[in-house]
This record gives C-alpha cells, sequence and structure tokens, in this order.
C-alpha cells in the first residue's frame, strides 16, 4: 500500500525536528563546555538517544560542527534578512546606523557556537567560520541591498562581492578584538569602504552629484 502525502508529510517532519534536537545538542554542548569537549556521548546523553540516531544523521561529530556552524550562520543571515525588510525607502544614513547596531551585536552577543570558537582558541575553525559569515551575508547584500540601492544611486565600487567580503570578515575580526568600539567608527567604515560617506550628515560634503 502506498504511503499517504499527509504520512509523509509527518514523517519527513519528525526527522527534521529529531536532526535539529541533534543540532541544537551540538551548539549547546560546545557554548556551555567549549567544543574541546565536544563528543558523540556528550550530544546523545543531551538529546536523550541512541549513538546510532546520531550517526543516522551525521556520519561523524566534525560532520555535525560543521552542520552546527551553519545553523548559527543562518541564523545571522535571518537578522539581517529582518534588517534589510525593515529599511526605510531613500533613509541610506538610517540603514548605515542600523546595520552598524546589528553587526557589533551579532559579533558581541549573539549566543551559541560562535563565542566558544573564539574562548577555545581555535584559529582555524574561527576563520572557517568567519570566511562562511562573510561569504554567505556578502552574497545576501549583493542580492538584495545593492540591487536596490543601484536602482536609484549609482554603485561607485567595483569588485561589489568582494569588496563587502572583505569588509565584513574584516568587521569581525575587529570588533572580536576591539570590543569597545563606538557604532559611528563601524558607520564610518562601512560607509567610506563603500563610498557612500555622502548620504550622511557627517560627510554630505562629499555626496555624489546628480
Amino acid at each position: 500500500m502506498a504511503e499517504s502525502p499527509g504520512h509523509a508529510r509527518q514523517a519527513r517532519h519528525s526527522h527534521e525536528v529529531r536532526r535539529e534536537e541533534i543540532l541544537q545538542a551540538v551548539i549547546d554542548v560546545c557554548s556551555v563546555e567549549g567544543i574541546g569537549k565536544l563528543s558523540v556521548s556528550n550530544v546523545t546523553s543531551r538529546v536523550g538517544c541512541a549513538r546510532s540516531l546520531f550517526y543516522h544523521y551525521f556520519p561523524s561529530k566534525e560532520v555535525a560542527l560543521e552542520s552546527a556552524l551553519d545553523y548559527t550562520i543562518d541564523a545571522f543571515i535571518a537578522r539581517l534578512r529582518s534588517w534589510n525588510e525593515g529599511r526605510t525607502f531613500g533613509d541610506i544614513e538610517g540603514a548605515l546606523d542600523g546595520i552598524s547596531h546589528l553587526l557589533k551585536t551579532l559579533v558581541l552577543e549573539m549566543p551559541g557556537i560562535s563565542g566558544s570558537i573564539t574562548e577555545g582558541g581555535d584559529a582555524v575553525l574561527y576563520t572557517t567560520f568567519v570566511n562562511r559569515v562573510a561569504e554567505r551575508c556578502a552574497r545576501y547584500i549583493c542580492e538584495s541591498t545593492v540591487v536596490d540601492f543601484a536602482r536609484y544611486h549609482e554603485v561607485l565600487i567595483d569588485n561589489v562581492y568582494e569588496t563587502f567580503y572583505v569588509l565584513i570578515s574584516g568587521l569581525i575580526l575587529y570588533i572580536r578584538s576591539h570590543k569597545d568600539v563606538p557604532e559611528p567608527v563601524i558607520k564610518d567604515i562601512i560607509a567610506c569602504t563603500l563610498h557612500i560617506e555622502g548620504y550622511t550628515k557627517k560627510y554630505k560634503d562629499r555626496r555624489p552629484e546628480h
């Protein structure tokens, strides 16, 4: 007898929920105990499942950690999407204020696996994490915010994706090592790098001529 569509959807939902529970347990272990304490046993104990179920979803703890990194980055992108969708049309300075605050908040305050990577001193893993964040954020901004901007203003930078990638990765590393950096400084760095500082009150004399 063929499986009903409703039963198939329920099974798929159950599969996704169980996988997410395991993924969240990976994040919790890393956040609370540190990445060095990550083990299949620690994860399965938190979830209350057999090791065989863990291996059903993830062939190794390393693969699970990679998936946890992507899961955390998804949360970064969700916050970035909310900022982009909440922008006021034509208010470039307001958008700069918003993204400067968001970026500092994400780097310093967002819970989860990102903080444990830094505290654990795993430079290779942290570099990989920053690169992934920069890549996905840069692609999202290029496909959304930049497209909107280009409808009404000239984009004054070449290699747009690459510029955003370097800007985002650099700011993440800078904010991590300079936690007290004021948001207006972050705003200036973003605006000047993208050559849109002329749309702010501080640098209004640099506004491009129409």
